[in-house]
């Protein structure tokens, strides 16, 4: 049996060996080094490719069929690296990793900055009311809890109830966050001198002119209690931790708790680009002569600009970890230590 399965996948990296343009197919395996900031950066790119959310019902099938011949050695001749790059890259893009389900088309990474634009500019649109600046928090917030739930690790079902109970708490905690530093920004002038100081270096919104709301102003704070309370199943069941070779060693809670943590981290500095390029980008921008010609383009000028410092951010944020973290066993629970002789287990971190 084990000698049919090498065969069968020496026969498979054969057929694809014909690409020269690519290099050698892994199946499961990343294209670009996982090990380099810059090799998971270009990882990321792949995986939130807007391209992705165009892809027929019929081509993911292709695409995954092409991926279950490879594995089981029955690749047709002509078949090249880059058509089994492509069809991993789709896949890893529209399926869920450890479901295998499709994610729902706004909450894809690949649709994480497309979906979210028009929020951005609701955030963007001047002389809110605290009604509409309400509104936009919890637009964002809801869409920020969705896309953490639908990428979180999901090797342990998870009931429709404990969703509901961690988005009422992470919409209501964040938009409360948010909302409040906001309030606080606004009264700021009333306090004194060195309240006012110590308010506006520890609560930094950059505003739309000068009296606008503020852009894309969810704090570190609020971003942390969307992504524990959407995902705090896995901290109370334990996360799936596999070896090397993909066998499942156990599952664990200090792993779901790295997990967790690598996963806020990712969201405290998603919206650090988005807070300084704008308004260093912007301050040049307004003193051209079209601008200042017609001041009403500011802020569709300032939403395309928020777009691209989004765009950039996203996959910068979303690389300082790899998706398949790994983790030295002797920092697991002792069963799970026991339950293998690996020195390291991976789990799925989520996204």
């Amino acid at each position: 049996m084990a000698d049919t399965a090498t065969t069968a996948s020496a026969a498979a990296a054969s057929a694809a060996s014909a690409s020269t343009d690519a290099p050698p197919f892994q199946l499961g395996k990343p294209r670009f080094q996982q090990t380099s900031f810059y090799g998971r950066f270009r990882h990321f790119l792949d995986i939130i490719d807007p391209r992705t959310l165009f892809v027929t019902e019929r081509r993911l099938r292709e695409a995954v069929q092409l991926l279950e011949d490879y594995k089981h050695g029955t690749l047709r001749p002509g078949v090249t690296n880059e058509q089994l790059w492509s069809a991993q890259k789709i896949k890893q893009a529209i399926l869920h990793p450890d479901t295998n389900e499709k994610i729902f088309m706004p909450f894809r990474m690949s649709g994480y900055i497309p979906f979210g634009t028009p929020i951005v500019v609701g955030l963007l649109l001047p002389n809110q009311t605290l009604a509409s600046t309400v509104f936009w928090q919890w637009l964002n917030q809801s869409h920020n809890a969705c896309v953490n739930y639908a990428n979180r690790n999901a090797t342990k079902p998870s009931p429709a109830s404990k969703f509901i109970q961690g988005y009422l708490g992470a919409v209501i905690s964040a938009v409360s966050i948010a909302v409040g530093l906001n309030v606080l920004v606004q009264k700021a002038n009333k306090f004194t001198p060195a309240t006012r100081l110590l308010v506006q270096r520890f609560v930094p919104f950059p505003a739309v002119g000068s009296q606008g709301p503020p852009i894309l102003h969810q704090a570190a704070s609020a971003n942390i209690c969307n992504v524990v309370l959407m995902r705090y199943g896995e901290l109370e069941e334990g996360i799936d931790v596999l070896d090397a070779d993909g066998n499942l060693v156990g599952s664990s809670k200090i792993a779901a708790r790295h997990a967790l943590l690598e996963t806020a981290l990712t969201r405290v500095v998603l919206p650090m680009p988005i807070l300084v390029l704008p308004p260093i980008v912007m301050s040049m921008l307004e003193k051209t002569a079209l601008l200042q010609a017609r001041p009403r383009l500011l802020l569709p000028v300032q939403s395309l600009v928020c777009l691209a410092a989004f765009g950039l951010a996203l996959p910068l944020a979303i690389s300082l970890f790899p998706q398949m973290s790994e983790i030295e066993t002797s920092q697991l629970e002792p069963e799970i230590a026991r339950a293998t002789s690996s020195r390291t287990v991976v789990y799925n971190k989520g996204l």
